[in-house]
């Protein structure tokens, strides 16, 4: 389903202004060139059809005659209608690629850039040398890009030992924090699906190169293609695809622990190596569905959520407000949470807190409802975090000067009384 609005020239107006903070340009007279040449051909068919209609009513002495003008009719009416379809096609292919409007929290002149909104935990000053991740893992005999490569190329990763139970543990210490003292629903999803789910959470049709595609071949079977998720959001939210929800039950708070799959082909996932960019990763995924009204405060708890996390790993985190033109496809308004790692003296992203507003409800066609009315959802998403960095984040924060890693205190359970991986 499109956003109808969009065809509403008032509403593109100020629509177009919006975007252009997204560094989106709206096409403004494509849009009404179309949808006037929508309104005249279904008037030509219309008129078409009325002739016809009365050319039915000609009395049979004329049938002759009568039945070389419906042929001639019908042929009309078929050709205007392949320009309709193709006219509508055209329409929903360019509506379809129209991303999210930035909330209006961040059109703002103080907010051109990323604002810092605060760091949190001291950055641990160590006199001895800090090894990265990849280097600390292999000596360790814990990370094995080499075999890996052998296996599947490059971008993927072997884990062993000790540090094979440290990223197990990672995601059962998460789904643990966020089931039993966040209140999220745990859930079990496909890892593969339909193209018509990436629609409606704004993966497709943009981001269509990023992911990877699968067919199933067999003799039953040979056009039908499936996607890898490339994260645990899409299932998650898809799950109210085409439905109506009753409003004391919102909000919704799910999670789910999926490997994730990109084809990672930017300039910017070839800088960075081992742990921080691959094609397949772990993640635990948390997603709430809400009413319109209490949107923009959960976003804020379900930060707080992720913040919780990196509190009690005591790793050093920056907050940062995304400004508009950093926003992702489908996001209103999104936080950044930033790992700092020793070895590179920066910070990465190790999760992502998104508010969609009703930009995936309305292509899933998803509404609760309100009194004698039925509204479009929101729907927020966050990683509650990405492993595989939350992973590479520890190994580095938490070496030694003996070259072991300490395990975060809040772990000693989930590793069986481990304090040290040597």
């Amino acid at each position: 389903m499109i956003n109808k609005n969009l065809l509403k020239y008032n509403y593109l107006i100020q629509t177009k202004k919006k975007l252009n903070f997204k560094n989106f340009i709206l096409n403004i007279e494509f849009l009404i060139f179309k949808k006037k040449y929508k309104k005249i051909l279904q008037l030509k068919i219309e008129k078409i059809r009325k002739i016809k209609k009365h050319n039915n009513n000609i009395k049979n002495k004329q049938y002759i005659k009568n039945l070389f003008i419906k042929k001639k009719i019908l042929k009309q009416i078929k050709i205007k209608k392949k320009f309709l379809e193709n006219c509508k096609i055209n329409l929903t292919q360019y509506l379809s690629i129209i991303p999210n409007l930035p909330d209006k929290s961040i059109l703002k002149k103080k907010n051109l850039n990323n604002q810092i909104i605060k760091i949190w935990g001291k950055i641990r000053k160590k006199k001895y040398q800090i090894y990265n991740h990849i280097k600390i893992g292999e000596k360790l005999n814990g990370l094995d890009f080499k075999t890996s490569i052998k296996l599947s190329g490059s971008r993927f990763v072997i884990m062993k030992n000790k540090i094979a139970q440290l990223h197990r543990a990672l995601i059962q210490f998460m789904v643990d924090l966020h089931t039993e003292k966040h209140g999220y629903i745990e859930v079990y999803v496909p890892y593969l699906v339909n193209k018509n789910s990436l629609y409606c959470t704004g993966q497709l049709p943009k981001f269509s190169k990023n992911l990877l595609h699968v067919k199933f071949y067999n003799k039953f079977n040979k056009n039908n293609k499936y996607i890898l998720i490339p994260t645990g959001e899409v299932p998650l939210t898809n799950l109210f695809n085409n439905k109506i929800l009753e409003e004391k039950n919102l909000p919704i708070k799910l999670i789910t622990h999926t490997p994730c799959f990109r084809a990672e082909n930017s300039s910017y996932s070839k800088k960075n190596k081992g742990l921080i960019r691959m094609h397949q990763f772990d993640k635990v995924e948390i997603v709430q569905i809400t009413s319109s009204k209490n949107s923009i405060k959960i976003l804020e708890n379900i930060t707080k959520h992720a913040e919780t996390i990196l509190k009690l790993l005591n790793l050093p985190y920056r907050k940062i407000l995304l400004c508009a033109k950093n926003l992702g496809f489908s996001s209103s308004k999104t936080y950044d949470l930033e790992v700092w790692m020793p070895s590179q003296k920066k910070y990465y992203e190790i999760s992502s807190c998104s508010n969609m507003t009703d930009f995936q409800s309305k292509r899933m066609n998803t509404k609760y409802k309100y009194k004698n009315k039925k509204l479009y959802v929101h729907t927020l998403n966050g990683s509650g975090l990405a492993i595989s960095r939350t992973l590479a984040a520890i190994l580095e924060n938490y070496q030694t000067k003996e070259g072991k890693i300490e395990i975060p205190k809040v772990l000693y359970s989930y590793m069986n009384g481990l304090k040290y991986i040597y």
